[in-house]
């Protein structure tokens, strides 16, 4: 042993010992010093070519598939819904919500302003025809009423005083006129007699050319003052004309600024149920404010807001029925299509045709369907989730056999709340899934 400790190593036995030394074991081989170097079973290579064919193969199992009936989605029987498609009558509908409101409103809106004197009701009474129910004042108003009655005074007196005059000179004319004809007819009488002792040269001839022009004076006088009369009555009755007319315009406008005054004082139009009175004793309101309105409780309608996308095809006449009111649905038509689109949407006025529904009050709100077509025969799917991903483009169908769905391109026309039309890709019978496909993806074919 000693000898074979003491033996001078050779190189191959220093190779050994090093290569025992570097992998870290003290074990030997069966074989002398020498050790077996064991290889990697996934190398580099190998990795790289195991993964192409794993994508070979699933490239070949893709294209198995698709060539099989598509992509496959396994789903849940009992969470989607199977709908049969159906021949049936169809109306184009769609659902509206209005408001009831009274038939017929009535304005309160002040003709004049003023303050606020006195308050007669409080909102939400029932009043009636000519009620009093405020009064204002306004002092210019009062003061130009007083004006007005002073000078349509003053143009009164005037005009009669004119008529006092008038009648004063048709009297004093024919005093007058009785005079003349006296003193005329004693001339007259005079004259003949100076005439005839004229002729038998008993009086001289100044005697009785004196007569003579005695008798000429007072007829031409009496025919001047009588065209001096027609003269003067003439201008008097133009004046007298004119005169009266102003105190007629006068009277009138009297009688306005009364009407005025008395509109200071606000009545209802009409009878009915006061509502949003808007008053305070002591408030100054301009023209044209509105205290508020009288509802006329003789009947009902519904306003509802449209969407402008319906615009067009919205239209007076049109038919509309409520959803069960009191357990009972009634029919409405519409009465009243406004212009105006404001934030997308118009309104319509509708109006219950036979019945109003009992116990309905203002502000109420009415849910109904607007109907835009006459019933008609047509292919019909129920309405569902469906539509909101595939947008009526197409749908799943189910298979004969009822074991999996296929995937179908459709057409869809026009739609109501319950149904959508059916244009092509469907028929009668056929069996279709009409839930949400939000999970799905895009799967050709589901299975359960």
């Amino acid at each position: 042993m000693s000898e074979i400790a003491n033996e001078p190593k050779t190189s191959s036995s220093i190779l050994t010992s090093k290569l025992h030394n570097g992998s870290g074991s003290d074990k030997r081989s069966g074989e002398g010093h020498d050790r077996r170097i064991e290889k990697k079973t996934w190398t580099k290579k190998r990795m790289m070519m195991a993964g192409a064919i794993v994508v070979f193969l699933a490239a070949i199992a893709y294209g198995f598939s698709t060539t099989t009936g598509g992509r496959k989605l396994n789903v849940d029987r009992d969470k989607i819904t199977v709908a049969t498609i159906v021949r049936a009558p169809f109306q184009e509908n769609f659902a509206v919500t209005g408001n009831v409101l009274p038939q017929k409103t009535v304005f309160l809106d002040a003709v004049e302003g003023g303050r606020i004197e006195e308050i007669y009701v409080i909102e939400g009474t029932t009043v009636e025809k000519d009620q009093p129910l405020l009064r204002l004042s306004n002092n210019n108003l009062e003061l130009s009423l007083i004006n007005a009655d002073a000078q349509r005074i003053e143009q009164i007196n005037r005009l009669e005083d004119i008529r006092f005059r008038m009648k004063q000179r048709a009297l004093d004319l024919r005093q007058q006129m009785t005079e003349m004809d006296f003193r005329i007819l004693q001339l007259d009488k005079r004259h003949s007699r100076s005439k005839e002792m004229y002729d038998k040269q008993l009086v001289s001839q100044q005697e009785y050319e004196d007569v003579k022009f005695e008798l000429d004076y007072w007829v031409d006088n009496k025919r001047l003052t009588l065209e001096g009369f027609r003269t003067d009555s003439l201008q008097m009755a133009t004046q007298l004309s004119q005169m009266e007319a102003s105190v007629q315009r006068m009277e009138a406008n009297y009688v306005v600024l009364q009407r005025i005054l008395d509109n200071l004082t606000l009545r209802a139009p009409v009878s009915g149920h006061l509502t949003a009175f808007e008053a305070e004793i002591g408030e100054t309101r301009t023209p044209g404010f509105r205290f508020g309105q009288i509802d006329v409780l003789d009947g009902y309608k519904v306003r509802a807001g449209v969407d402008e996308f319906y615009a067009l095809r919205v239209s007076r006449g049109q038919k509309g029925l409520t959803q069960p009111i009191g357990g009972k649905e009634y029919a409405m038509t519409v009465t009243r299509v406004y212009p105006q689109v404001l934030e997308g949407r118009f309104e319509v006025d509708l109006e219950f045709d036979d019945e109003i529904p009992p116990g309905i009050r203002r502000g109420q709100t009415i849910r109904f369907l607007l109907e835009l077509s006459d019933p008609a025969e047509a292919i019909l799917v129920p309405r569902g989730g469906f539509f909101q991903s595939t947008g009526g483009n197409w749908i799943y169908v189910v298979d004969p056999s009822g074991d999996f769905a296929v995937r179908r391109n459709i057409s869809i026309g026009r739609q109501n709340t319950q149904h959508y039309e059916v244009i092509d890709g469907l028929q009668p019978g056929d069996q279709v899934v009409t839930s949400s496909y939000d999970t799905f993806g895009d799967a050709d074919q589901l299975r359960w």
